[in-house]
């Protein structure tokens, strides 16, 4: 139920957000604005999923093809009384797994080729007991609708301000009004995409804790996800992935932990592995879920 609040209040924000940009420029462009919003309030809900998959460049697999990967997740569904995802294997050799879709119905669980290289199957159980546990605590939509909504706001700061510039161009503005109009555009294509990072930063680091301890939970041991947690986090810095930076949040490590960024771990979507790795550690799991 908090999640889905929080999914209709970041709905809502997106929606107010398009207005507002289109009124930035006039109540001709409100509308526009309001069209806008409603497209990306529907795309956001219904094809979240679809938008992270692409992302990753992710594609389906069958049982025929890869038995265990089933075969694990079909336990852990089980065990969680959840209907069984989607699965899907991107190519990317970085060593990463996340989970999106609209609720466990309508949800896709997506693991790397690199993962699958390094990690056993009894770790890979531990990673995707975390990913069941973001679907069965609905964070799957918030976080995809998270997404969605910082890559669309990024966009239609990028498109209003350049056609604002274009057209303020050929209006041949002078004066304090055309400067005034330059530094409110640049003040949106600089703020807008942060306010969404902030907004991604709010909801992602305690996702990434309850998912952790709810997968323990779920197998009655920390220590495969501990395990490979520690393989993840080392690969990540080490081994890229093109994802766009509105998508790393979904990951269950930092995908762009490679790239250099002043302040960076500030501004992480996830909480430092080692605090992770040291939690799963700490705790027992006698008790599953």
């Amino acid at each position: 139920m908090i999640n889905n609040v929080k999914t209709a209040i970041m709905l809502a924000l997106l929606g107010a957000i398009c207005m507002g940009i289109g009124a930035f420029f006039g109540e001709g462009w409100l509308i526009v604005g309001l069209v806008v919003g409603l497209v990306f309030v529907g795309g956001s809900y219904w094809f979240s999923d679809t938008v992270a998959i692409k992302a990753a460049r992710a594609v389906p697999v069958s049982e025929a093809q890869m038995p265990q990967y089933y075969e694990i997740v079909r336990d852990l569904t089980t065990r969680a009384h959840m209907p069984m995802p989607r699965l899907y294997v991107s190519p990317s050799a970085q060593p990463n797994a996340f989970a999106t879709g609209r609720n466990p119905k309508h949800a896709a669980v997506a693991v790397t080729q690199g993962i699958l290289q390094i990690c056993t199957w009894s770790e890979l159980r531990g990673v995707l007991a975390h990913e069941i546990s973001h679907v069965r605590n609905r964070d799957i939509l918030t976080a995809s609708v998270a997404a969605s909504i910082a890559m669309g706001i990024t966009f239609l700061a990028r498109i209003f301000a350049w056609s604002g510039l274009f057209f303020g161009g050929l209006g041949g503005g002078r004066g304090r009004n055309a400067d005034d109009n330059i530094l409110g555009l640049l003040a949106m294509v600089i703020l807008a995409p942060l306010a969404a990072t902030l907004l991604q930063l709010a909801l992602s680091r305690s996702r990434e804790y309850e998912a952790d301890r709810d997968g323990a939970r779920l197998i009655g041991d920390g220590e495969p996800l501990a395990s490979a947690l520690s393989k993840l986090d080392y690969s990540s810095q080490r081994v890229p992935m093109q994802v766009p930076r509105e998508m790393a949040g979904l990951f269950i490590v930092n995908p762009l932990a490679g790239r250099r960024v002043a302040f960076g771990r500030w501004f992480s979507d996830h909480p430092p592995t080692d605090e992770r790795i040291a939690r799963l550690r700490s705790q027992q799991w006698a008790h599953r879920l």
